[in-house]
């Protein structure tokens, strides 16, 4: 029987940079990037630079939150009296998903990750085994339903199952990307809305609450029937764009298709108000689009493109092309999940695009890093929902 335990302390190794013993999460100080083109410390105005190890394809700049950075959008006063921090019976347990994002967020909440083995059977079959008690518990599991799609679900219901087994008070599933989630409607006859299949399955496992990154559309909250927190990655991207040196005049936000229009112009109120440009594209299959026409002004101005996922990056990529043609002097793809299918890594990396901008929802394997590629935590972020959650305190003042 193959086997794959996680157990903690800790289940990935915490890297230096996130081994201080900082008595504050809540002052501001500087925002980290790793890059791989040197090993020195540079200290500039506004931030550092650190690097890692020369990745295998790319010199892939990973921002990260020091132990002494809070994100702009937190209120330290705000989160010192409405979080308690103290309460033993909050347990974080990690799926087999993202190991390294569980990490992050259990060292923002100063624990440590629930011991569990998750192992495979040689016909693959899974097993979970909690190595601690749960009883009386509010259990958190994280668990993107990224790819290999179908044995995460699979892994996260069966750790839900263990979970209420177990007597566990309640069972949230922290979810960073959602799986089937695109499949949420009806496109042609006789086509499966998968996305509430997939809500279906989570419920009857036992899940108490679900907590979710950047829905690829809102209508997918409905699909469940239990509670659903909604997390806006936005506020971590902002944050690293108003760190970097474009005017506010020189600033265009472009949607990449019609239906992420309501998303680009949400993006758009808070970079200054910017205009707001709009791809037209026809798409004659699944991953497949072919650009139409540009609606709006883009000529000598950055073109900041904005999605939910990039998934094998022929909609970035053909809309990239046209606002170049269009006379846009610098175009960045911001997206919070990069899923990254083949040839996605070939197309981003062909030099249309200044900078690619993503989080990590989603692991991103490192022979998948490209000199323009930057990866932003919202482990911060996650964390901090999780408390709010646990303590029933308001999650969505942390977007305001």
């Amino acid at each position: 029987m193959a086997s794959l335990a996680l157990t903690s302390p800790p289940a990935v190794k915490i890297p230096s940079y996130l081994s201080s013993s900082s008595s504050s999460l809540f002052s501001r100080s500087s925002i980290s990037f790793r890059n791989t083109e040197s090993r020195s410390r540079i200290c500039v105005s506004g931030y550092a630079k650190c690097n890692l190890p020369k990745a295998l394809n790319g010199n892939a700049r990973i921002p990260i939150i020091n132990e002494t950075t809070i994100p702009k959008f937190f209120d330290s006063s705000r989160l010192e009296k409405s979080v308690s921090r103290n309460n033993t019976k909050l347990k974080l347990f990690s799926g087999t998903a993202n190991p390294a994002l569980s990490q992050e967020i259990a060292w923002y909440m100063g624990l440590e990750l629930g011991k569990v083995s998750i192992k495979r059977f040689a016909d693959g079959e899974i097993y979970v085994q909690l190595k601690e008690s749960v009883r009386g518990c509010d259990v958190f599991l994280v668990q993107p339903t990224c790819t290999p799609t179908n044995e995460n679900l699979m892994e996260l219901l069966i750790m839900v199952d263990a979970c209420r087994r177990a007597s566990a008070k309640k069972v949230t599933a922290v979810i960073p990307y959602f799986g089937y989630a695109r499949a949420d409607r009806k496109t042609q006859g006789r086509e499966s809305i998968a996305a509430k299949l997939v809500a279906n399955l989570i419920t009857e496992a036992g899940a108490d609450r679900v907590l979710a990154c950047d829905l690829h559309s809102g209508q997918s909250m409905g699909y469940f029937d239990i509670p659903v927190d909604h997390v806006y990655c936005q506020p971590v991207i902002l944050d690293y764009l108003a760190s970097k040196s474009i005017s506010s005049e020189d600033l265009v936000v472009v949607s990449p298709d019609v239906g992420g229009v309501a998303r680009a112009r949400a993006f758009a109120k808070k970079l200054s108000d910017a205009p707001l440009a709009i791809v037209d594209k026809r798409r004659h299959g699944h991953n497949v689009a072919e650009v139409m026409n540009l609606i709006g002004d883009v000529r000598g101005k950055v073109a900041v493109m904005v999605d939910d996922m990039i998934d094998t990056a022929g909609t970035i990529v053909k809309g990239a092309a046209l606002l170049h043609e269009e006379g846009a002097r610098e175009v960045y793809a911001c997206c919070t999940h990069a899923v990254f299918s083949p040839p996605a890594i070939e197309r981003l990396s062909s030099g249309l695009l200044q900078e690619v901008i993503v989080t990590n929802t989603l692991p991103v394997a490192e022979k998948n890093y490209f000199p323009q590629l930057t990866i932003l935590s919202v482990a911060n972020l996650l964390g901090e929902t999780i408390w709010r959650v646990h303590d029933d305190s308001s999650v969505s003042s942390i977007f305001l």
